[in-house]
């Protein structure tokens, strides 16, 4: 069995200072990927024996940001999609290996009264097609903080959050259409009812302890490792970021 691990830990350098080593040791992932590490190149020296790592720095400092650490060797591995209007901020790294693509994602924030959502819906259909490329070739198993919440289920407040950021009917659309082109979203295949299960919380109004959260961050992969995945959880008990990390487990 494989275990992949993907953890938005928003700022490596803040979170390595709240256990992140602790639950990186203890999990033992055969992949472990990251988000918004926050990082540029020489600023975190973070020795892990045993793993390739791979680095998706952002030009802008600070900000954004994207980590594979993997344990099996990748044939090929791949920053951005390939479009210089979408790759200059650290958001994508794909790693290649003999029967699948492994693509770590932090997709673009629509942000505060949805400034950038104009930019995300162009974003959500240059990276849906660069999936379905992969796609054509071998499975893809996607993982990352996709900052949309899918359906109602998927975080507490739904009626009050329909026009926000990560839960407009436009964001979630794309998400729908992503779906629809060949691709399961797995912690729902697994537990299409589950419900209070988020991966997010804000850190305003003591989200986290009341579970008024939202689950942003997903593992999607492609129809047809349907027969191969054996599970997908959220860790929810996993502190030292606003979001928790998520898993899936595949034969």
């Amino acid at each position: 069995m494989m275990k992949f691990i993907s953890w938005n830990v928003n700022g490596l350098r803040a979170c390595v200072g709240k256990n992140f080593m602790d639950f990186f040791n203890s999990i033992d992932a055969d992949i472990f990927s990251l988000q918004e590490t926050k990082l540029q190149e020489g600023q975190i020296d973070l020795p892990l024996p045993g793993y390739h790592c791979y680095w998706n720095y952002a030009e802008k400092k600070g900000y954004s940001g994207t980590a594979v650490f993997t344990k099996r060797e990748p044939l090929n591995v791949t920053y951005g999609i390939g479009i210089s209007e979408h790759d200059n901020e650290g958001r994508v790294i794909t790693c290649e290996f003999d029967d699948f693509y492994y693509v770590t994602c932090y997709t673009p924030n629509s942000q505060n009264e949805l400034a950038r959502l104009d930019y995300r819906m162009k974003w959500e259909d240059d990276f849906r097609k660069y999936l379905k490329e992969l796609d054509k070739n071998k499975a893809v198993i996607l993982c990352g903080d996709l900052n949309v919440a899918h359906n109602e289920i998927d975080l507490k407040n739904p009626k009050t959050n329909r026009k926000n950021a990560g839960f407009t009917d436009e964001e979630r659309d794309k998400m729908t259409k992503l779906l629809e082109s060949g691709f399961i979203d797995t912690f729902r295949y697994f537990y299409p009812d589950a419900e209070g299960i988020y991966s997010w919380w804000s850190y305003r109004f003591r989200a986290r302890e009341k579970n008024a959260g939202w689950r942003i961050d997903y593992y999607i992969v492609s129809q047809r490792l349907k027969g191969r995945l054996k599970d997908a959880k959220i860790h929810t008990e996993v502190f030292g970021s606003d979001h928790c990390p998520v898993e899936l487990d595949i034969e």
